[in-house]
């Protein structure tokens, strides 16, 4: 039976690690973890925040994924997306998903990242 997800792998091109430090850590707020000896010889970078892994590893022919994406959780999507946008990073609102606040945004190489937070859905009363 499967209870969670351990974490989820982004590609990136080679010798990117820096604008991905810079976005995963100043940008998003997530740390840099390092990664086993034997996985960090092949390159790329992890980032957590609580339970939530963040893994990138090299691609020599890299393209981003134009749907492909994590969904995030954030509490505050507001003014976490306020922060987003006042570091430079695009992001594009979505009022597509019912219950939800979403938003997308892209790192420096062009991964999709959607970044959600649930909403009250408002029940009408017995008068409308």
């Amino acid at each position: 039976m499967i209870n969670a997800v351990d974490h989820v792998q982004l590609a990136a091109p080679p010798g990117s690690e820096d604008r991905l430090r810079a976005y995963y850590v100043a940008v998003l707020g997530m740390t840099e973890i390092p990664k086993p000896p034997v996985l960090a010889a092949r390159g790329g970078c992890w980032f957590q925040v609580g339970a939530v892994q963040l893994h990138i590893g090299f691609e020599a022919d890299f393209r981003p994924a134009r749907k492909a994406h994590p969904g995030l959780r954030v509490t505050g999507i507001e003014q976490y997306g306020a922060r987003l946008a006042a570091h430079g990073a695009r992001v594009e609102w979505d009022e597509n998903l019912p219950g939800h606040r979403r938003f997308y945004s892209y790192d420096p190489v062009g991964n999709r990242l959607e970044f959600l937070e649930p909403v009250a859905l408002r029940t009408s009363g017995p008068d409308g």
